[in-house]
């Protein structure tokens, strides 16, 4: 058992937190009034400011060192450093921040200096991307979206033998907060036998993870599925808006291009594979029939604990919805347990050709729905392309988003025994 367990915070709002209690301490990059750009923690409704921990020499050794690369304003340098200065931070946070502290008293006396309101600060993207990979290893969003195209033969042949994935546009990776701008495009229209250009009429959200890239690899060096664990620094939402009508013109024959490069949310804080610990399972077991994976993509560890147990929520709040004051719309509840694929299967397969990993890069799961209505993670697959419109509960309808629809992804992890830790939101209101 994790022995964080049943340890409290001195920080209050963080005893009983839904989020950020003391077993999470998520990593971010913030501003607030007129503090330079810098690292912080979340604790509760609070962030820990690791520049102001490090002036007051809170740290020492290994953890001194890695407080020092977490603290800059990007977190590349600190996930360069690997598990190991990820853990020793970590157990220093925990000592410092739990109620029985030795170093309570000092450190609430301090406390203003420490910790921030997080109602007071800017969140900025946790890193600088150099490259942003996106996946397509929900298997119950790649059948239902398959029918829709191909209602025969819904998944090809290549997807049970490799995790399916193309490269997005890191440059348009954005913070959770960021106003979305409806896209434009070529599209053909229903009926038509040539394009037009104009609006996007279709757009749509994905409900994913993200996965941020730990230390690297060298060019030409794969990264082996049982070492992938170490390339792996942390977890996030991940909203990869879809352009549908454009995606439908442009797909074929080499995959997405401008109807999803237009814009991905992320949302702020790092969740550390350390916190994610007790979360951990076996991968489900694939249908009898299934091929087994080819060695390199094979590891009985993996299988064995491989996977991740977190509960996925979209909500959606239009604009009538917020100047009525209604609260948010349950569209959808999902968990990652739909992945077809392990996050060490992706690593190992994105490397496997001697592709350069490096500190930084972002994976995206793809969209992860369960196989049920109700667990769609997609406006796509819920509305079947738009034949069948969603009815809102002050009686609104859609089919694809509208101006003024705001998009909220949550996520958390429960399992008894443990406290519960979550990933905070990925929010973005469409314009246009």
């Amino acid at each position: 058992m994790n022995t964080s367990t049943h340890r409290r915070s001195w920080v209050v709002s963080a005893n009983g937190h839904p989020d950020f209690p003391l077993q999470n301490l998520p990593l971010g990059v913030f501003t607030c009034n007129n503090l330079s750009k810098r690292g912080g923690v979340a604790i509760g409704d609070r962030i820990f400011d690791l520049q102001a921990a490090l002036d007051a020499s809170l740290f020492n050794g290994v953890a001194r060192f890695a407080a020092e690369a977490a603290s800059r304003d990007q977190l590349n340098d600190f996930f360069a450093l690997g598990a190991s200065a990820r853990q020793a931070l970590r157990t220093e946070l925990l000592h410092l921040l739990d109620e029985k502290s030795p170093q309570r008293e000092r450190l609430q006396a301090m406390s203003e200096t420490l910790l921030h309101p997080m109602t007071d600060c800017q969140m900025h993207l946790p890193a600088k991307v150099g490259d942003y990979t996106d996946f397509y290893v929900g298997i119950h969003h790649a059948i239902n979206v398959g029918r829709l195209f191909r209602p025969d033969n819904p998944l090809l042949p290549n997807y049970k033998y490799l995790p399916i994935a193309y490269h997005g546009r890191a440059s348009t990776l954005c913070v959770s907060g960021t106003p979305v701008k409806r896209p434009s495009g070529q599209a053909l229209a229903p009926g038509a036998d040539v394009p037009s250009f104009g609006p996007c009429k279709r757009l749509d959200y994905e409900l994913e993870m993200g996965v941020w890239i730990g230390p690297g690899n060298e060019v030409g060096e794969p990264i082996a599925i049982a070492d992938a664990e170490q390339h792996i620094a942390g977890f996030c939402l991940l909203n990869d808006w879809s352009a549908r009508d454009l995606q439908a013109w442009e797909y074929q024959p080499l995959g997405p291009f401008l109807s999803k490069s237009f814009a991905t949310s992320l949302s702020p804080w790092v969740v550390t594979a350390e916190a994610l610990a007790p979360f951990r399972c076996a991968q489900p077991q694939r249908p009898t029939g299934d091929p087994t994976p080819l060695r390199y993509l094979f590891d009985a560890a993996d299988q064995k604990g491989g996977a991740l147990d977190i509960e996925l929520e979209v909500l959606l709040l239009t604009a009538q919805m917020k100047e009525h004051g209604l609260a948010p719309h349950r569209l959808a509840l999902s968990n990652t347990l739909n992945m077809y694929w392990t996050v060490a299967q992706m690593v190992a397969h994105h490397s496997v050709n001697g592709c350069k990993l490096q500190p930084g890069d972002v994976f995206g799961t793809g969209t992860l729905s369960g196989p049920q209505a109700g667990q769609f993670g997609s406006l796509l697959e819920m509305t079947e392309g738009g034949k069948h419109p969603i009815e809102l509960p002050d009686g609104q309808t859609r089919t694809f988003l509208q101006a003024g629809d705001e998009v909220i992804l949550t996520a958390r992890c429960r399992r008894e025994g443990h406290v519960s830790i979550g990933f905070g939101e990925c929010r973005g209101v469409i314009v246009g």
